[in-house]
């Protein structure tokens, strides 16, 4: 069965990742999270470590942007195109599933991609990071807060969209109905997609 690309968006705590790994073992397709961080890092020379900060840092006065490159691109920028490669290279691959790092945005000419949001109430999501995650943080509720802000300033930094706009997405998912469930929508939504064939023209065309 062909599926499509999928691309999970999602808030600090929600479970996304998790969700990921569940519907990649039910449709034995790859799927691509911090694992784009490390292949970026090595084909940009960048070390992981930067690339992880870089990502939370997207902003004007963000001291890295004041070093560019001999192309006049800054070093932000060179973050976000070296994990752009990666994505897209992945998706050339076959199905697989992104997660975050704009995935929706660099795949947005992709005939076949399901674009998912993953979102859960600020209670549940600071339950999960503190018993599940085990992430020690001495105010949750300020700590989602501030790594949503992160995610929503680097997406709309990149693209002329909305982090977080329904509109942007197939599927919004509050994983607060379990996580289970957020990944049978998507795992059902994969097999009953539509495919439509790439052309060499960029056009499409239905198949099965």
């Amino acid at each position: 069965m062909k599926y499509p690309i999928i691309t999970i968006a999602r808030e600090h705590g929600s479970g996304g990742r998790i969700i990921a790994q569940m519907v990649s073992k039910k449709l034995d397709i790859p799927v691509y999270d911090k694992t784009i961080i490390d292949i970026a890092a090595q084909e940009s020379g960048l070390s992981p470590e930067f690339i992880a900060e870089a990502e939370k840092r997207r902003s004007s006065t963000f001291i890295y942007n004041l070093y560019l490159s001999s192309t006049n691109v800054s070093i932000i920028d060179q973050v976000y195109l070296a994990q752009a490669h990666v994505i897209k290279k992945a998706a050339e691959e076959g199905p697989c599933i992104i997660v975050g790092r704009c995935g929706d945005y660099v795949l947005r000419d992709k005939k076949n991609l399901l674009r998912t949001f993953i979102y859960a109430s600020k209670e549940e999501r600071m339950r999960r990071i503190v018993e599940e995650y085990k992430e020690d943080i001495e105010n949750p509720s300020a700590y989602v807060d501030k790594c949503d802000k992160q995610r929503s300033a680097y997406y709309n930094s990149f693209s002329d969209l909305r982090w977080g706009d329904h509109r942007n997405y197939h599927l919004m998912i509050d994983s607060s109905l379990g996580l289970d469930l957020a990944a049978e929508f998507i795992i059902q939504a994969a097999e009953k997609w539509q495919w439509k064939e790439e052309t060499p023209e960029g056009n499409s065309k239905g198949g099965q």
